[in-house]
């Protein structure tokens, strides 16, 4: 079996689906994309065509080494999403091939479920009680909402004390029937992280997430020592490499690998497991599309450490189209209780409805985050 192409449909609201194509009919789909970067990431994968066509799927992990190590330059957001979603294909080709799930493949599923979270409040978290409600009424037993708007090194209490309000709110509402994490999304300097997550600790989130930007995980010491909350990081790392300072410190309890960014399902099964050795927990993130939530669930489903993982459905990035919207058997993620169940199909379990993503990447679109700025005008981190 021979790799024959790759194509690339960039599909609302901000997706970038791969479909790699074999000399015998066999084919697989990947998510490279970085969110705001989509024609960059395209690119990236343009590029690497050339050590594919031509050559064997199976091989995967020779594949990996040569995309990775095959350039001088290597790591990144740009690469190692390339690289993640051009993985998540050839896993998926592969998965057909031999006609079982992923995870088998991987050493088998160690879960008979796996737990899911909702986002809930938006970019400025607002009406976070009832919405938090609602979920508890689809059956979510835990929720993630953004902690803050924009903050400075050095800002007023008052936004402190507005964060804790509202997951004060959610605790009268459902109490601790519902699990809570808090997203302080690297827009928290060190000085004011220390005091959010103090003033959060008297209402036991599940974890905080990414209380400083990657760069200042040095900063995770200080705040670790400030408040006992679970510490969640990782979606701006993107190999193992990244990852290895970051466990050996001791100060993470959760990391978040991305499928779509950091080498796909290949290296995060190897991050998994170096977590693994630190007694530290695995989340994916994963607010993206069908095709990257597919890849986590067949990563968590054999890996013993994973314990929750993020899923876009309903997300506020969602405009446009939602995450089922290019399936044809959404039923593959049908949440229950707070869980959705192994998939039972070959490869990545899902099955992608083409003409409407061909359909969606003829009308193309335009995303990228908002530029924030402080009340004296400096670039505030979104």
């Amino acid at each position: 079996m021979k790799i024959t192409s790759l194509k690339l449909y960039k599909v609302r609201p901000r997706w970038l689906f791969l479909k790699i194509e074999t000399d015998e009919g066999i084919t697989g789909w990947g998510e490279p994309v970085v969110e705001g970067r989509a024609d960059t990431v395209k690119a990236a994968v343009e590029e690497l065509k050339g050590y594919l066509v031509g050559r064997d799927p199976l091989k995967i992990e020779d594949h990996w080494q040569v995309m990775y190590r095959g350039g001088f330059y290597r790591g990144g957001p740009v690469l190692m999403s390339a690289i993640a979603g051009i993985d998540q294909a050839l896993w998926d080709i592969k998965g057909k091939f031999y006609g079982m799930p992923v995870y088998e493949l991987l050493g088998g599923a160690c879960h008979d479920r796996i737990r899911v979270y909702s986002w809930i409040g938006g970019d400025r978290p607002h009406d976070i009680a009832e919405e938090a409600k609602q979920r508890a009424q689809f059956g979510f037993t835990a929720v993630k909402m953004n902690a803050t708007d924009e903050m400075h090194y050095i800002d007023s209490f008052s936004k402190v004390q507005a964060v804790a309000d509202r997951i004060a709110a959610i605790r009268d509402v459902l109490g601790y029937e519902m699990d809570v994490a808090i997203d302080f999304h690297g827009r928290v300097h060190k000085p004011m992280a220390k005091v959010l997550a103090k003033a959060l600790e008297p209402y036991h989130p599940m974890f905080i997430e990414e209380p400083v930007l990657p760069q200042n995980n040095e900063a995770l010491r200080d705040i670790a020592m400030h408040a006992d909350i679970p510490i969640a990081t990782g979606e701006r790392m993107f190999s193992r490499w990244d990852f290895k300072e970051l466990l050996h410190s001791g100060y993470v309890d959760v990391i978040q690998p991305d499928l779509s960014h950091a080498g796909g399902i290949s290296e995060c099964k190897k991050i998994a497991a170096m977590a693994e050795a630190y007694d530290v927990a695995v989340a994916p993130h994963c607010p993206l599309g069908p095709i990257a939530l597919a890849a986590c669930i067949q990563l968590d489903a054999c890996t013993p450490n994973a314990f929750i993982q993020e899923q876009s459905l309903g997300i506020h990035y969602n405009k446009g189209s939602d995450l089922l919207d290019y399936l044809k058997d959404p039923e593959v993620f049908a949440y229950k209780d707070g869980f959705v169940d192994l998939p039972k199909a070959p490869g990545l379990g899902v099955e992608i409805d083409e003409e409407r993503v061909i359909a969606a990447d003829a009308e193309g679109y335009e995303w990228k985050n908002p530029v924030w700025r402080n009340v004296d005008g400096t670039v505030a981190e979104w």
